[in-house]
């Protein structure tokens, strides 16, 4: 059977993008019109029987499927205007629900908490009367002490004495900041494992290393990353965590532990760039092939709800 050419839209503010690129290069090769649009420069009229979304001066419409590359820093807009694509029955790969489920660090800890995912013994706070007490919560020192709009290891200090977490706290309530103290884990060594999961799916997974004197393990802070063999325990809770937060595409972060493995975070929009170089999988090809078996009218489970 002929395959259907679709009119795929990608979320991304930047054309230039690596991983923008790739999607792009990966949808023209399967046959398929793609266009990328920039969501702060979208428009909406919100209307209860015809919605519509406009982008220099015309209306988007007949789309198949868009696919959302959203910023930590433009959540808020950008999701909006996924929703507005989701009420009127376009296809999204990541539901609007999900990525903002996913980008309340707090909210999808206590999401994965529930569900019984292993993760660092974690606090969180805004401005805390008793420091002390706080600090009892999670464990001695060191720990890892972040902001909860932090993204690509932004935001994120580690305290290795009890003095240096106090001071970080303070500073931190003075920010009129919410954020979280976390415990660290010690025998990961800087290291963490990115499980790039793709429609219920582990498709590939690398290890990234801090570079010398960096606890952060992220490629964008001078990590380096090679491909990973992961154990089956570590697959399941990636695909679980996954699924908890309601994402069809998610990178989740895990380390491993004296406990077993842990998960940090799970990111709404991964980065293809390190991924694909790492484990020569064609990622961007990937994520195509799913919407392709997925993207039909109507399709989307929330509606644009949430």
């Amino acid at each position: 059977m002929k395959k259907k050419r679709l009119k795929i839209a990608i979320l991304s503010r930047n054309t230039r993008l690596y991983s923008t690129k790739r999607l792009v290069e990966a949808g023209l090769k399967h046959g398929h019109d793609m266009y990328v649009i920039d969501p702060l420069r979208c428009y909406m009229n919100i209307s209860t029987h015809n919605p519509e979304i406009h982008f220099k001066g015309r209306r988007l419409e007949d789309f198949d499927a868009v696919i959302p590359r959203i910023g930590a820093s433009v959540t808020f807009y950008a999701t909006a205007v996924l929703r507005q694509f989701e009420m009127i029955g376009v296809f999204s790969l990541n539901e609007s629900v999900a990525i903002s489920r996913a980008r309340d660090k707090l909210r999808s800890l206590q999401l994965l908490a529930r569900r019984g995912i292993g993760m660092p013994v974690t606090g969180f706070a805004h401005a805390p009367d008793d420091t002390d007490d706080l600090l009892a919560i999670v464990g001695d020192v060191p720990l890892i002490i972040k902001l909860t709009e932090g993204a690509q290891g932004q935001g994120v200090v580690l305290a290795e004495t009890r003095h240096a977490a106090e001071s970080v706290i303070d500073a931190f309530r003075g920010l009129d900041a919410h954020f979280l103290v976390q415990q660290f884990i010690k025998e990961s060594r800087g290291t963490d494992i990115r499980c790039f999961v793709i429609g219920g799916a582990v498709v590939a997974a690398m290890k990234r290393q801090a570079r010398k004197g960096e606890f952060r393990a992220n490629l964008h802070r001078g990590g380096s990353a090679v491909v990973m063999r992961i154990t089956p325990t570590e697959r399941a809770m990636a695909i679980k965590a996954a699924k908890i937060m309601g994402l069809n595409v998610a990178g989740v972060d895990i380390i491993r532990s004296s406990q077993g493995p842990l998960v940090l975070e799970v990111n709404s929009s991964p980065g293809l760039e390190g991924i694909e170089a790492a484990t020569k999988v064609d990622i961007a090809g990937e994520i195509i092939a799913f919407t392709e078996r997925h993207a039909r009218t109507g399709y989307t489970r929330t509606k644009g709800s949430g």
